[in-house]
């Protein structure tokens, strides 16, 4: 519980400064649409600051919002260590052979280094989701991989 609540402070704290940032790294950027007809996620980085007493770590904040029933493809975050809190609307998540979990709105979940995210969806047809994601990521690496289509 500490450990949230000292997330949600960085966060905060990251969300105060996010006007600060200015053109966001080309590892951070959002994944574009497969096709306008079909919605997707949107990652949009708050901020991105190497960490200074732990080598070659990169701490990123972005904000991901889900258009009303969107569904992100399954992905995985490299080596990244993911915290994720809802700041608006339902999500549903699965990751790895983890049960799947619906998170509302004041809710997070972690994701460890490696994992596999089979399931992230907004649960409602009507209204968006949004979460606040917390990458503490290899310098350099993609944020998000989307898995192979097979």
């Amino acid at each position: 519980m500490r450990f949230a609540a000292g997330l949600m402070a960085v966060a905060a704290l990251t969300a105060a400064t996010a006007c600060s940032a200015s053109n966001p790294p080309a590892h951070a950027k959002a994944p574009a649409a497969a096709a306008a007809s079909k919605p997707s996620e949107t990652l949009k980085p708050l901020l991105q600051q190497a960490l200074p007493n732990v080598k070659g770590k990169t701490f990123t904040s972005a904000v991901v919002a889900f258009p009303p029933s969107v569904n992100a493809l399954p992905h995985r975050h490299g080596q990244a260590f993911v915290y994720a809190y809802v700041l608006e609307g339902t999500v549903r998540s699965k990751v790895d052979d983890k049960p799947v979990t619906t998170y509302h709105q004041g809710e997070n979940w972690i994701e460890q280094p490696g994992a596999h995210h089979v399931l992230t969806e907004n649960t409602s047809r009507t209204k968006p989701a949004k979460l606040l994601v917390v990458f503490v990521s290899n310098t350099g690496d993609k944020l998000k991989v989307d898995d192979p289509k097979s």
